[in-house]
């Protein structure tokens, strides 16, 4: 007789993979959260916004793109929730929000309890590492649509903030400086053409040891986005912030414009960093053009701070002091000074 494990789909490994997640899921907890997983819903308890004034709540969805590639071709799993959790909560802290909980979805081929446990336990380890709460979540087993070994996962997150202490574009004045803060990596963003450049043009295999990269290309590929949360959340305390801009798809300057006014325009000196290797082999294995690598590419920076003026070296050192690198990057004028009213231009060459 036909049954659902003759169409490609298995309860009792679903519910193995359950299990084996648990131990994770409990590591990212919070004092809020109400029952455990299993349930149709997570349960959050929203008592403690009670203190705020006028709370809102902020949320983000979010995937890790074509970086699921590379994990399901180095059979390694758990580093690619670790990314998916930078892309969702560091979304939030650029308004102000600390995060509070998430959700994650994990869509596969054929459910594989230890890789599906792998991909939690990166999960789940970002949120403790973030404060964020892992409420719940689903895994859904798609044979005929997913190959056995391919699966795409994705999240949404929610977070909370101050009414008065939202920070952006409306706070950004003359004056301001831009404090960049050091990427792991390339992060989750533009491996469609870091794809292209290694595998397609170049052939190379993942286990290729790359001298540039001290160690094979897959493991420079794999290396987990960083997270940035805690520390602009300390930066929020510590000194006066107008703005934060999280750089992922669209690269430095679209980002950064995300949060400039019209009434202002900024300039962000290629010369205050050295491109890491990874996005130097990119543009001269592959031939991509500048202008193409930043569009595509952090190029090393996965956030930045707009602050005032004499501001900027608290931060800096308050950054360093849980062990970010930023630096002073560029500056904020008016509208017509560095290029056209809410626009960011990136100038000279790196160090």
């Amino acid at each position: 007789m036909t049954d659902y494990a003759a169409a490609g789909v298995s309860v009792a490994e679903g519910d193995r993979a359950v299990e084996l997640m648990k131990e994770w899921v409990e590591k990212a907890r919070r004092p809020e959260v109400v029952g455990g997983i299993g349930g149709f819903a997570g349960l959050f308890d929203a008592s403690a916004l009670k203190s705020y004034d006028r709370p809102l709540l902020a949320t983000s969805a979010d995937g890790v793109g074509t970086k699921v590639q590379i994990a399901q071709r180095m059979d390694r799993h758990d580093t690619i929730g670790f990314d998916l959790v930078g892309m969702l909560v560091d979304d939030l802290v650029v308004c102000g929000a600390e995060p509070l909980f998430m959700t994650d979805y994990i869509a596969c081929g054929k459910v594989v309890p230890e890789r599906i446990a792998d991909i939690v336990k990166g999960i789940a380890q970002a949120c403790a590492e973030t404060g964020t709460a892992l409420l719940g979540g689903e895994t859904a087993e798609h044979p005929g649509l997913l190959d056995p070994d391919e699966y795409d996962i994705a999240g949404s997150t929610t977070g909370v903030v101050e009414a008065d202490r939202v920070i952006g574009a409306d706070l950004v004045r003359e004056g301001d400086v831009v404090v960049a803060m050091a990427s792991s990596g390339l992060h989750s963003n533009g491996y469609s053409l870091v794809r292209h450049v290694f595998f397609t043009q170049l052939g190379w295999q993942l286990d290729r040891d790359v001298p540039e990269l001290g160690g094979t290309l897959g493991d420079a590929l794999l290396v987990p986005t960083r997270l940035y949360t805690k520390p602009c959340l300390d930066l929020l305390e510590r000194v006066e912030v107008h703005a934060m801009s999280h750089v992922t798809g669209g690269g430095l300057a679209a980002n950064l414009e995300r949060v400039v006014p019209e009434s202002v325009s900024v300039r962000v000196d290629r010369a205050t960093w050295t491109r890491p290797a990874i996005f130097d082999l990119v543009a001269d294995a592959g031939g991509v053009a500048q202008d193409a690598l930043e569009q595509a590419l952090n190029v090393g920076v996965g956030m930045v701070a707009l602050v005032p003026g004499d501001h900027a070296d608290d931060a800096v050192a308050a950054l360093a002091a849980t062990g970010v690198e930023a630096w002073i990057a560029g500056d904020v004028a008016a509208a017509g000074v560095h290029g056209e009213g809410g626009s960011v231009t990136l100038v000279g060459e790196h160090a």
